[in-house]
């Protein structure tokens, strides 16, 4: 066990004190490398985690072996929680995108918390909630809305209000993101440069005109 001092970021910023004090109190660290496996699709899920430092790429492999990026989670955010509810096999993979540092706190000590501090209920029913109407939205996106709809959403998510801008990620793993091929990504991104939405480099892509990429983003645009 150890105390450590949570984000109040994501997730964590709208916590209850009992869970942050219950997180911080009683879960074990875990440090990840850069590219190290937190868990695999398939694995047994036995533990709530929350990210300290870093980010985690989640993803799904189709029947037919191919990778779909679901999410980038940083500091804040809280997973493995339907554990709680349905134990059973993890429904994606969990990989750090850069060296990390995840809080465990395993499931049979959060029922028992939530046995004698019953509030705590609460914030994982508010969780369990949030991550279902986030999972209806990106079906949504993903049946409904054009490849180029998509990418300016996930490049607008990916980097953030204040941040640089910078998205270390190819365009390979940003296809893995939208459900969409290397080549109909990159020729949406080099049209986007023509225009000066973006920056493309070896090590990534780089918003240059947020206001711009944020009307595509919106399903009427294209």
């Amino acid at each position: 066990m150890l105390t450590t001092r949570l984000p109040d970021t994501g997730f964590l910023s709208g916590a209850s004190g009992p869970l942050r004090r219950m997180l911080e109190s009683q879960a074990t660290e875990v440090r990840l490398r850069q590219g190290e496996v937190l868990f695999e699709q398939g694995d047994p899920g036995d533990a709530l985690y929350a990210i300290a430092e870093g980010a985690l790429e989640f993803s799904v492999l189709s029947a037919s072996g191919r990778k779909l990026s679901l999410d980038m989670m940083r500091p804040g955010a809280v997973f493995g929680e339907i554990t709680l509810f349905d134990p059973g096999e993890r429904t994606a993979t969990a990989i750090a995108a850069e060296p990390s540092r995840v809080l465990r706190l395993r499931s049979g000590d959060v029922l028992a918390q939530i046995r004698q501090h019953p509030d705590l209920a609460a914030d994982l029913l508010r969780l369990a909630g949030q991550r279902m109407r986030w999972m209806n939205t990106q079906l949504n996106e993903q049946v409904f809305l054009p490849m180029p709809v998509r990418l300016a959403r996930k490049l607008l998510y990916l980097a953030p209000e204040g941040s640089d801008g910078r998205i270390a990620l190819s365009q390979a793993e940003l296809a893995e993101f939208v459900g969409a091929t290397r080549e109909a990504v990159s020729k949406t991104l080099a049209a986007w440069k023509r225009s000066g939405l973006v920056g493309i480099s070896r090590g990534g892509v780089q918003i240059l005109d947020r206001g711009e990429l944020a009307v595509l983003a919106e399903p009427d645009s294209i």
